[in-house]
């Protein structure tokens, strides 16, 4: 057991060192977001999304972390300190949104970094995150990572466009049908 926990401790180690991550921080890595998320996912439409979210970047209503390996663009995830889901804006809950690593840099733990720094970032100011999370198959990976790294469902069932989903309601089983997620946090103090 000794020698596995060394092994993995030591693929770890390997792996963070063709990681980086970055926070989004100008209008030439906006850019590039909107460029490589077009050219990676036919779902997304180039525009001014990354745009918006460098200016939240720079009012400090959202933190967009790029994660990079080995120096390309695999894929980006934001905390948002204002959550549009209303328990966690109502409690001050940051919210982990719209994480997106490149099929190509998939199971190289750059999804666990950019969480691993996200949470860090959120202990500053709160004791919980949260996320949420869809309920279709095409989630699958995400929730069982969810539920490794600590994450449980917040008691308050599922939701539609934020919106809590009503015994007897009909509902499109779409990304905007979620389950919220929340974990605690051991608080940091910044010195």
């Amino acid at each position: 057991m000794r020698q596995q926990v060394k092994g993995v401790n030591r693929y770890k180690e390997l792996v963070n060192i063709f990681i980086t991550l970055k926070q989004l921080s100008n209008q030439d890595e906006a850019s590039l977001l909107d460029r490589e998320f077009s050219r990676h996912y036919k779902w997304y439409r180039q525009g001014d999304y990354f745009f918006r979210c460098l200016e939240e970047n720079t009012s400090g209503k959202r933190v967009s972390l790029m994660a990079f390996y080995e120096g390309a663009l695999a894929g980006c995830c934001h905390l948002l300190y204002e959550s549009n889901y209303p328990y966690f804006r109502d409690e001050n809950i940051p919210e982990i949104n719209d994480l997106n690593v490149f099929p190509a840099y998939r199971r190289k733990m750059i999804a666990s970094k950019l969480f691993d720094e996200l949470e860090k970032i959120a202990s500053y100011t709160s004791s919980y995150i949260g996320l949420g999370v869809g309920l279709y198959q095409d989630y699958g990976n995400a929730q069982r990572m969810y539920g490794k790294r600590g994450f449980v469902m917040d008691g308050r069932g599922i939701t539609y466009k934020n919106n809590k989903v009503q015994p007897g309601q009909s509902v499109t089983v779409d990304d905007d049908l979620l389950l919220y997620l929340i974990k605690e946090l051991d608080r940091q103090v910044e010195l």
